[in-house]
């Protein structure tokens, strides 16, 4: 059966991976972003490859610009029966240091932002009594993290609201998991590295009993599974891909 996927931040890094491997999977492939003009590129490239696919612009974070999205989506596509919120914002700043206005940014993209779109998909699968949401935390939200308490805050609070809709949603044929990344070789990792933010690739790999840092791949062969039928039973964990950096 194939189903319409939404993928939020899907224009590039593991938004981009996860819209490739749903695509693969037969997927109908809603592609949002802020970046309207990339997510397009990654929407014209699944279709040179055969899948359906639609770009619709979103900012997560307004939730006026969540509704319009996930109605140009049904319009397109159909119904949203798979949704993975993969949209995020990131930062590095001392607690001391930390404004009011970077605390509720984070909070908003990361935590309400996954809660709007949850809330926006949600009744297209309750009626269809199938659904598969995937939301994309961070190990930062499972161990905390020096200089990023904003960060951790909303990636801890998106796992905790991950366990709740769980539980709420489970009897409608609705799973929600979380994946939870810890180093994925991104463009928003490696910015971070030109920043000085995080250490060079080599330092952080020898931080993973793997060996070496994560890909889109590895992220989105998850995500993926997680959105099939035979991941059914599955519901309210925290599945991570890190190299046994977190256990």
């Amino acid at each position: 059966m194939s189903h319409v996927a939404v993928v939020t931040g899907g224009a590039s890094g593991l938004g981009l991976s996860i819209c490739e491997h749903l695509a693969r999977q037969g997927r109908d492939v809603g592609v949002l972003d802020q970046d309207v003009d990339a997510a397009e590129r990654v929407a014209a490239g699944l279709r040179s490859q055969g899948a359906k696919a639609v770009a619709v612009g979103v900012d997560v974070a307004d939730r006026a610009s969540v509704t319009t999205a996930f109605d140009a989506v049904r319009a397109e596509l159909g119904p949203v029966g798979i949704l993975v919120t993969s949209a995020g914002v990131s930062g590095f700043v001392p607690f001391v240091d930390l404004t009011i206005d970077d605390w509720l940014r984070t909070i908003e993209v990361n935590l309400t932002g996954t809660f709007t779109c949850v809330q926006a998909a949600a009744a297209d699968m309750v009626a269809a009594g199938w659904g598969r949401i995937v939301t994309i935390s961070s190990a930062a939200g499972q161990t905390g993290a020096a200089r990023q308490a904003h960060y951790a805050a909303s990636k801890g609070g998106v796992i905790a609201l991950t366990k709740a809709l769980a539980l709420e949603l489970a009897a409608t044929g609705i799973t929600v998991n979380t994946i939870p990344p810890f180093t994925a070789d991104t463009p928003l990792l490696r910015s971070m590295q030109q920043a000085k933010y995080l250490p060079k690739a080599e330092t952080l790999a020898r931080m993973i009993p793997a060996g070496r840092l994560g890909t889109g791949d590895d992220i989105a062969a998850v995500c993926a599974f997680l959105c099939t039928e035979e991941a059914g039973y599955i519901t309210g964990q925290v599945i991570a891909a890190n190299g046994g950096a977190v256990t």
